[in-house]
């Protein structure tokens, strides 16, 4: 449930997402050493490598309830990916706990999970297998998978021979395909065609409206409007505002005019 053990008293049975003073410290290297015969090199003859070190996320203190549809908005390198990997358990914390309750589908990445040299069904038995399904759960799901990502024969093709709409499709349906208590989407969304992304929005409102906890980056602001019951803006790691999703929007929007 949490990296460091529990961080509410319990008695709120809607909390499901609770965040405590989070900070994420990235070593980033000063220099490029393209292979590791270089890197080699360069130790034997006494030279090490500089590093400076990179906040991504700095305090955050955030709780989400069930059924809150959280927008995430601010400039690429925000840190709006990385809280979302915390959150996730794909990333562990510098400083301070996170605590999760429920079955959580991540939409993070492009392909995540994904085999290149296997095909479109194998990678939707391998995900479903990450996701903790059975194979047999996987054979009842797989025909609405396949539909709704519109693939076709394409299913039967190395996942190296698809697009990146196609990836992206095959992977929205397969973690759509359950009924998470968590949803995390990030901004994926704008890869792919006009109709597809509108099938996309249908289903998440359609979780939305069952009340599956949704947190979803995007720079698309009128989505975040339409989308979202709350919405936060990050900048340079920390919450600059956490209100409506009007008010984030218009918040950043001012800084955005500002800082141009």
């Amino acid at each position: 449930m949490s990296n460091n053990g529990p961080i509410h008293d319990g008695q709120d049975d809607d909390l499901v997402i609770a965040l405590k003073s989070i900070s994420v410290r990235f070593r980033v290297p000063t220099e490029t050493v393209s292979t590791l015969k270089e890197r080699g090199i360069r130790l034997l003859r006494g030279k090490s490598i500089g590093y400076r070190e990179f906040l991504a996320l700095q305090d955050i203190d955030l709780e989400i309830q069930r059924g809150e549809v959280l927008g995430i908005i601010g400039r690429n390198g925000a840190g709006k990916s990385t809280l979302l990997k915390v959150i996730s358990r794909i990333l562990r914390p510098t400083r301070g706990r996170a605590w999760v309750r429920g079955k959580v589908a991540p939409l993070i990445e492009l392909g995540a999970g994904f085999h290149p040299e296997l095909t479109g069904r194998e990678n939707v038995y391998l995900n479903g297998a990450i996701l903790g399904f059975s194979e047999a759960e996987m054979d009842e799901k797989f025909d609405r998978i396949v539909a709704f990502a519109e693939l076709g024969d394409f299913i039967h093709s190395p996942l190296r021979t698809y697009s990146s709409g196609m990836k992206m499709r095959l992977g929205f349906a397969v973690a759509t395909d359950v009924n998470p208590d968590i949803l995390i989407i990030d901004e994926i969304l704008s890869v792919g065609d006009k109709d597809f992304q509108v099938k996309c929005t249908q289903r998440m409102s359609r979780f939305r409206d069952e009340g599956t906890t949704i947190l979803f980056v995007s720079h698309s602001l009128g989505t975040i409007k339409e989308l979202c019951t709350r919405a936060i803006w990050i900048n340079g790691g920390r919450i600059e505002a956490d209100s409506t999703p009007e008010f984030a929007v218009d918040s950043y929007n001012q800084f955005q005019s500002i800082a141009q």
